[in-house]
């Protein structure tokens, strides 16, 4: 038997105030995302780092050969994709547990986004430029 939802919080008992709060509504996804992208990290990590071995001591041309690949352009695009993903996660999780005032804890949660926005939209754009030739 449910009791009926009121919008007096005052009225309500503890137990009543938080059923429905708290991380089982999104903390699930996030534990789950920031569990797979950081097994995706690893796997692309490495993969980022033999491409990264392999051109050392290369020259620019040889480079642009090597990111004119589409399987190398994929393959730095995923894991900048993943490292920005886990990236924002991970801050957002230290940002909800450090930062105690609401309106600031929005307003650095928000910067976060941005953030990582920016950075991967910076990092995908220098590969595409250079993969494609631009």
């Amino acid at each position: 038997m449910s009791t009926p939802k009121t919008h007096h919080a005052p009225m309500r008992t503890p137990l009543g105030r938080v059923r429905g709060l708290g991380s089982a509504r999104s903390g699930t996804e996030h534990f789950f995302v920031q569990r797979l992208t950081g097994a995706a990290n690893l796997l692309l990590g490495i993969c980022f780092l033999v491409i990264v071995i392999s051109l050392a001591g290369s020259s620019y041309e040889a480079a642009r050969a090597t990111l004119g690949n589409p399987i190398v352009a994929v393959v730095i695009l995923l894991t900048l994709l993943s490292v920005t993903t886990h990236m924002r996660i991970g801050m957002q999780v230290v940002i909800e547990d450090y930062v105690h005032g609401e309106g600031l804890k929005v307003l650095c949660i928000v910067a976060n986004t941005f953030f990582t926005v920016a950075v991967g939209l910076a990092g995908a754009f220098a590969v595409l430029k250079i993969s494609l030739g631009g």
